[in-house]
């Protein structure tokens, strides 16, 4: 990448995960990190803490949600050309196993199903390292120029 000229979605999650930018601050929030990066795929990272438990004493439902939030939005991010942008439209999630703050660690992955001009469909799934499933869901994405 020459001077002055924008780096592609791939380019500023790879910087994210190598520790050139700073990550989103929800990524701080949740302590969740960016941990692998392909050509629309992409991995987080997420250590269960008590600090996002709910009152039953389980891990908050909206934790999964961001997770796979995060993941499905940056598998297409990472597909973006230089001054492109997403939003999400729409996303459905099924919560399929309770997580719990002294759990071991899970990732979040995400890719493409389908990229469009203008609209992508992509999926995420919430995995443990034995690969039980957590959660999974679907987006659907708005492509747009900056």
């Amino acid at each position: 990448m020459s001077a002055g000229e924008s780096p592609t979605g791939r380019e500023q999650l790879e910087a994210i995960r190598d520790g050139r930018v700073p990550p989103a601050p929800i990524q701080r929030v949740l302590n969740f990190d960016l941990v692998d990066v392909g050509d629309g795929w992409v991995a987080f990272r997420y250590t269960p803490s008590a600090e996002h438990q709910n009152p039953m004493g389980t891990v908050h439902g909206g934790v999964a949600m961001t997770l796979l939030d995060s993941a499905a939005g940056a598998s297409l991010h990472s597909t973006l050309e230089p001054g492109q942008a997403y939003t999400t439209l729409e996303t459905k999630v099924n919560l399929v196993r309770t997580i719990l703050s002294d759990g071991g660690e899970l990732r979040a992955e995400g890719s493409v199903v389908h990229r469009g001009t203008t609209t992508a469909t992509t999926e995420a799934r919430l995995l443990d390292d034995t690969g039980k499933l957590y959660a999974h869901a679907t987006s659907t994405c708005l492509i747009l120029r900056r």
